[in-house]
């Protein structure tokens, strides 16, 4: 399915990106992986070396998805040492996690500047190879986060519900130039990133987002790979998440009397 197929996956040092390029490469397909560490690309590279094949490429490219001209330069190298790109996924985020009147203004600009504006970036540097060659896909990596809120999560909510609805506006106006947008809501679950969270995440954050069991990354992975062949708009990993975010979207008002009384029984203290 997708032998010859030139895949670029941003944040691909790590966690679910790195996962989602053992898939790709399993299935023959040619993988750019971007990230800022070169170090960790490095590694990333030797990692996986075992699943190529003859002739199959994988490749590294050290870049930060908040500079435009960066990205832009990145999509000309991947462009020249693998081909025009067919699949895009913007897997690349970061999380600030605290109360949000002690949170540094700076740590709202940063988590926006990668989690959306990064996205932004890499669509635009993907995109003139897209509409040269009449087609492509674009998977964004967004959060259960960008569906509802979550306690000490402002920066980070904030920058997932902009990703949501920015693709869903992308959906409406690239469908039409044969260019597929997929939306890819994972609740919590195993990474390097949420593992470094649990060491200072409040205590409300952690009993709030962990109402969904934590799923493994080789979950979200598999469901995640599973929902880019089908073709479907929106995958949301594990039958629990999918279930929170229906009662969500058809019953907010309940979703928001249960957060709240999570809140309030913290608030409250152990009973005597």
């Amino acid at each position: 399915m997708y032998k010859g197929k030139v895949v670029i996956i941003t944040g691909g040092s790590s966690g679910l990106g790195k996962a989602l390029a053992q898939r790709f490469l399993a299935q023959h397909a040619a993988v750019a992986l971007v990230a800022r560490d070169g170090k960790k690309l490095a590694q990333v590279k030797t990692d996986l070396a075992g699943y190529l094949r003859a002739g199959q490429k994988l490749e590294t490219f050290s870049c930060d998805v908040s500079d435009i001209s960066a990205c832009e330069q990145t999509l000309q190298e991947i462009a020249h040492q693998l081909g025009a790109p067919h699949i895009l996924i913007n897997s690349a985020g970061i999380i600030k996690e605290g109360y949000f009147d002690t949170l540094a203004l700076s740590d709202f600009r940063q988590v926006m500047e990668i989690n959306y504006f990064g996205v932004i970036n890499f669509i635009r540097a993907t995109l003139p190879y897209f509409n040269r060659q009449g087609g492509g896909r674009i998977v964004n990596i967004a959060s259960l986060a960008g569906k509802f809120g979550s306690f000490g999560y402002a920066a980070y909510c904030g920058s997932k519900f902009a990703l949501v609805g920015l693709t869903e506006t992308l959906r409406l106006e690239l469908t039409p130039r044969n260019i597929a947008v997929q939306l890819v809501c994972p609740g919590e679950f195993d990474t390097p990133m949420t593992q470094q969270l649990s060491t200072s995440r409040t205590d409300e954050n952690r009993i709030i987002s962990q109402t969904i069991p934590v799923l493994s990354l080789k979950q979200v992975t598999d469901e995640v790979f599973a929902g880019i062949a089908k073709g479907q708009y929106m995958t949301i990993p594990g039958r629990i998440s999918r279930v929170l975010e229906w009662v969500n979207r058809v019953f907010p008002g309940l979703m928001r009397r249960t957060l709240d009384a999570k809140v309030k029984k913290i608030y409250a203290g152990p009973s005597l």
